[in-house]
């Protein structure tokens, strides 16, 4: 069938497909970064239809910043089970330690600045040329100046200046020794792309991302969850809403919405209302200064 004849949806993943493929035609040994977040989750749905017939040829690789939401580990770990993919969790409290590192101080100590230093470590140990992301341009700015084949040097480094054209859909993966490459599947999709597709091929997602009720304490207007990595102030009020969350990361700098939604329809309603992108609305961390996302992916993050 033409591609032209195929809904949005379908053209979305086969695209998705295709760069999946061409992943591991091109690279030695290619990873892919998996949360236990709803994009990382699409992106192993995905590969498992890229990759039908055998084994996923992609090594998962998840940072843990120590500061995940339990729920989201849960699942990460059942799911890496189910799919027989191979698993690889590396801490960056172990980095820290190595590295002697300063562990970040304040009323939420964010571990996220400090996940470079673990991935950049972990495609060293293993070699990796390649390391998949599910980053979507709609995020964040820095994240619209992306390829899809986005090149780091031998530093982990990321200059936005220096993109290769992508014409025709021709991917470029050829890199020098110790360069590698983030490889951004669907780069092209927005965030209500992502759940409308879950609807369709019924992916079971954590709990986290409907509405539930939790703890949380007010941050400048943001709802930051109550947990034991939080130093909380005496003035501080916790209390207990009914939230749900549109991104996951470290659980120190990620917000939550209040929500009713407790259906995939009810947060697709949600989404569709909204002008605030996720990371914009939920993401403390990106708020730190004006191109905080990019310093990041300068340095190494993905």
């Amino acid at each position: 069938m033409s591609l032209y004849h195929l809904n949005y949806l379908d053209q979305l993943e086969a695209e998705s497909i295709y760069i999946l493929r061409e992943v591991a035609g091109q690279f030695e040994r290619p990873a892919l970064l998996f949360s236990g977040g709803k994009d990382s989750i699409v992106l192993a749905h995905l590969a498992a239809k890229a990759f039908p017939h055998g084994k996923i040829p992609f090594t998962f690789v998840h940072v843990d910043t120590g500061h995940n939401f339990q729920e989201v580990l849960d699942f990460r770990d059942h799911l890496a089970a189910e799919m027989n993919v191979d698993l690889v969790v590396r801490k960056v409290e172990d980095t820290i330690h190595k590295r002697k590192l300063t562990e970040p101080k304040g009323k939420f100590p964010s571990r996220n600045w400090l996940q470079t230093f673990t991935l950049l470590d972990a495609i060293e140990e293993f070699e990796f040329d390649a390391c998949i992301g599910g980053a979507r341009r709609d995020e964040e700015k820095a994240r619209a100046k992306e390829r899809i084949f986005s090149v780091r040097d031998e530093f982990g480094q990321w200059d936005p200046k220096l993109q290769r054209p992508e014409l025709w859909n021709i991917f470029n993966g050829k890199i020098h020794k110790g360069e590698n490459v983030r490889v951004f599947p669907i780069s092209n999709w927005t965030e209500l792309d992502v759940w409308n597709y879950i609807r369709r091929e019924h992916i079971d997602l954590p709990s986290i991302y409907f509405s539930h009720e939790r703890e949380v304490v007010d941050l400048n207007g943001h709802w930051i969850a109550n947990s034991e990595f939080a130093v909380l102030e005496e003035n501080d009020r916790v209390i207990t809403k009914r939230i749900r969350y549109r991104t996951v990361g470290d659980m120190t700098c990620t917000a939550a919405v209040e929500s009713d939604a407790v259906t995939i329809d009810k947060v697709i309603e949600e989404i569709t209302a909204t002008r605030i992108s996720e990371r914009g609305e939920t993401r403390i961390d990106d708020r730190v200064t004006e191109a905080a996302m990019e310093d990041r992916k300068k340095g190494g993050y993905f």
